[in-house]
């Protein structure tokens, strides 16, 4: 694998987790591919599915607010090579009761001609 083509899977994955982070559908939309997948592996509570298209993709992400809000990731780590790349974070966000909750999880990516074709995420409560 080329530098370059890790340096670019990196580069977008860290827009896409700006994006999300900003809560910006928009800009997250136009980094996946038109045949994006979304799969996240969690319980049940958490919403865990799975998600193909971009119109299916985007009501996903969409509800992620009234899953988890006032949510922001933080980046524990991430690495790539080349079209692949693995990410681990930590979510947080508000509870009804005036606290935080907090999760830890990883999210694999595949990357095809600069966008994101293919995002699993992992985690458990």
């Amino acid at each position: 694998m080329t530098t370059a083509a890790t340096d670019a899977t990196l580069d977008l994955v860290q827009g896409v987790e700006a994006a999300i982070n900003r809560h910006d559908l928009d800009a997250l939309m136009a980094a996946m591919t038109d045949d994006c997948v979304i799969e996240i592996v969690a319980p049940t509570e958490h919403g865990g599915g799975r998600w193909e298209g971009r119109a299916a993709v985007r009501t996903a992400w969409a509800g992620l607010e009234a899953a988890f809000p006032g949510y922001a990731f933080e980046t524990e780590d991430v690495f790539a090579c080349g079209g692949r790349c693995a990410h681990r974070w930590v979510l947080r966000w508000d509870l009804p009761d005036g606290g935080r909750g907090r999760l830890r999880g990883i999210d694999a990516y595949t990357v095809r001609d600069g966008k994101v074709a293919r995002k699993y995420t992992y985690f458990a409560h």
